[in-house]
């Protein structure tokens, strides 16, 4: 099997990113995809037009399913759970690194938990309708099915260790986004024995009550706080981007009075960053003077973001042909509880069940301890460029079509206020990032 940028876990891959609901891509896509092309719809069979009232009793309608529905011990996600293990044919995962916010989770989950016995996973750039056409990425298609479906092996995909499991794209330079043929000539592509890289270095960058993200160890002595604007649905989101639209270049994300960003020094050395990210965040909520709702949620939105040598940030192809950052997490404060007993669970990776009884309060003013999960990334980090971690209350540049915006998901009574980042001693903050040693 080929899944080409495809799932392998309904709930947190498409749906409820860290438990936030993912509205917009599920709206666009029902509506485009699903609801056009259903069956009795009139003039598209030759059998008969059903009416309006027996289309409707013959959907079930995602955009009402998935908010009405808010863990995995709901039927609705329940129903949808299989175990990777199970998989058995041999799987060529193919993930796009600029697939942040749909596929590329699914992907790399997909290629490490599957059980079968030749398995590889191989990551592309670029939109998420061309790439499968390419001529390069057709002909490995054709390699891989014929050598397991007609036995005509002509690469060694058959041949336990003929070919390296891992086949990388590294996004290396700004060639631009939605440029097919400039990143094809910028980006190299290389092997690897596994997934994670062999001489991954999970390294810690710690941010600081400045602004700062650094390799050094917290320093703070006494406690302090960074502060940002709360929100619920509704937000505005910077750089919207529309599918099919064409682009200029995006200005370099800024703050705004909704985020903070934490950057490093320029780094000194060329350095390979490949593979997961996590964030621990020290963070609470408060109410504003004038406000009337007590709140009782904070959703974090956390961006990893690249600044190449010219102090320019560097854009990224996404799934819309837009320009996307490094990568991106999420977390609903109140679904923070990690499995840390799952064998899935890393300190780079942390588990979680999302089910209606890991539910746990937020309560104004009270410091909470989080774990964050963010999706895979790959970047050659050049002399003089620096990294970005951004942390929010709602989509920030990069979102596109995959806002999280539902108003009842996110409910402005639960999630307004101020929140905040905290500091001190026993307070630390940081960024666990894959460092790929030469």
């Amino acid at each position: 099997m080929i899944p080409w940028e495809g799932m392998s876990d309904y709930y947190r891959d498409r749906c409820r990113h860290g438990g936030i609901l993912s509205d917009k891509f599920i709206d666009l896509w029902w509506h485009r995809q699903v609801v056009t092309n259903q069956y009795g719809r009139r003039g598209r069979t030759i059998e008969g037009d059903l009416p309006e009232e027996e289309l409707v009793a013959n959907r079930q309608d995602q955009t009402i399913d998935n908010v009405v529905n808010s863990f995995r011990d709901d039927e609705y996600y329940a129903s949808k759970d299989y175990k990777l293990s199970d998989i058995k044919v041999p799987l060529l995962s193919v993930g796009n690194w600029g697939g942040s916010l749909l596929h590329l989770r699914g992907n790399v989950q997909g290629y490490l938990h599957a059980g079968s016995e030749f398995k590889y996973i191989r990551f592309i750039t670029g939109r998420h309708d061309l790439p499968f056409f390419y001529d390069e990425e057709v002909e490995v298609q054709l390699s891989f099915l014929d050598a397991f479906l007609k036995g005509e092996d002509r690469v060694g995909w058959s041949v336990k260790g003929k070919i390296p499991p891992v086949n990388l794209c590294i996004r290396k330079g700004d060639p631009g986004f939605n440029d097919a043929p400039a990143e094809l000539a910028a980006f190299p592509r290389r092997t690897e024995e596994a997934w994670p890289l062999p001489g991954t270095r999970y390294t810690k960058f710690y941010l600081t009550k400045d602004r700062a993200l650094s390799e050094d160890g917290p320093s703070e002595t006494s406690a302090a706080k960074v502060s940002y604007e709360a929100t619920g649905a509704g937000a505005k989101t910077p750089n919207k981007i529309e599918m099919g639209d064409r682009f200029a270049r995006p200005p370099t994300t800024a703050e705004t009075s909704k985020s903070i960003q934490f950057t490093t020094k320029p780094f000194e050395v060329e350095t390979d960053l490949i593979g997961h990210v996590a964030a621990h965040l020290n963070v609470s909520v408060s109410a504003k003077p004038d406000q009337t709702t007590v709140p009782s949620e904070i959703d974090l939105f956390v961006t990893l973001r690249y600044i190449g040598p010219d102090g320019r940030e560097v854009f990224y192809t996404g799934t819309a042909g837009d320009p996307v950052p490094l990568t991106k997490g999420w977390l609903r404060t109140s679904l923070r509880k990690v499995n840390e007993s799952h064998s899935q669970h890393a300190s780079w990776n942390p588990y979680r069940e999302y089910l209606s009884t890991d539910v746990q309060p937020v309560r104004p003013d009270e410091v909470y301890e989080v774990d964050v999960e963010v999706w895979p990334t790959c970047v050659a980090i050049e002399k003089g460029g620096k990294l970005v971690f951004e942390v929010a209350s709602a989509d920030t540049q990069g979102c596109g079509i995959f806002e999280h915006n539902h108003p009842e998901d996110r409910n402005p009574a639960k999630l307004a206020g101020l929140n905040h980042i905290h500091f001190g001693v026993g307070r630390s903050n940081f960024v666990v990032l894959p460092i790929i040693c030469s």
